[in-house]
């Protein structure tokens, strides 16, 4: 059965920017009480929804994050992604290769989904392909957004294939029943998070953007045999 869609998360896997809003999200938390580091917000939260971040600390902290919180992260990444944000390298030269209708799926606001994208140059090479999770009732790790998208490019989910960094999004795919490749190429990834990735069932992990054209062409290529 080949695949007839190829799904990206967007944070750290079309865009480097986990390990910006993980700093940012960190620095901000630490200075209001609740430390936490940036390697720790990293395992914890991301390719989930900011808001059950949120919550999720809230119930662990025991009092609600003050409202400035989400303004003064929304300001820094703004200003971060202005000055840092970069493209994921070799990812223009993968996009060019690859054949399959592409759409991109992300836990992300879709504000923040589309500055991500503007900023490096993406959005209007995507649109109208680009699915944020506020869409569904629940986020990554649930397969919800993941569904909708399938739904979106009229496939299967059966027949998509899914490119995703972080543990949730994999388990996500995993639970759409999708394919799932894991990528390990962005900032934020350690020498253990390839295995992190296959821990929570994704087929295969790499970690260099023009490496995922021959990935896939393999992909299709043992699925032609079975």
């Amino acid at each position: 059965m080949k695949f007839e869609a190829l799904i990206f998360d967007c944070d750290g896997v079309l865009i480097d920017s986990e390990i910006l809003v993980c700093r940012i999200a960190a620095e901000e938390l630490t200075k209001l009480g609740y430390s936490i580091t940036t390697e720790q917000v990293i395992q914890r939260f991301a390719g989930r929804p900011d808001y059950e971040m949120r919550a999720e600390i809230e119930q662990e902290w025991g009092q609600p994050i003050p409202a400035g919180y989400r303004d003064s992260v929304n300001q820094r990444t703004v200003e971060s992604y202005a000055t840092e944000l970069k493209i994921m390298p070799g990812l223009l030269h993968a996009l060019d290769q690859i054949k399959l209708p592409i759409c991109v799926a992300s836990s992300s606001f879709p504000e923040k989904l589309r500055l991500g994208l503007d900023t490096v140059g993406l959005y209007e090479r995507f649109m109208p392909n680009v699915v944020s999770a506020t869409l569904v009732a629940r986020g990554k790790p649930e397969p919800d957004v993941f569904l909708f998208a399938a739904g979106w490019m009229k496939t299967s989910p059966l027949r998509s294939l899914v490119i995703e960094d972080s543990v949730a999004g994999v388990t996500a795919g995993i639970r759409a029943g999708m394919t799932v490749i894991g990528f390990a190429g962005g900032a934020h990834c350690d020498l253990a998070h390839g295995q992190r990735l296959l821990d929570a069932g994704a087929s295969s992990v790499f970690c260099d953007m023009q490496e995922l054209p021959s990935v896939i062409d393999a992909m299709q290529a043992d699925q032609a045999r079975a």
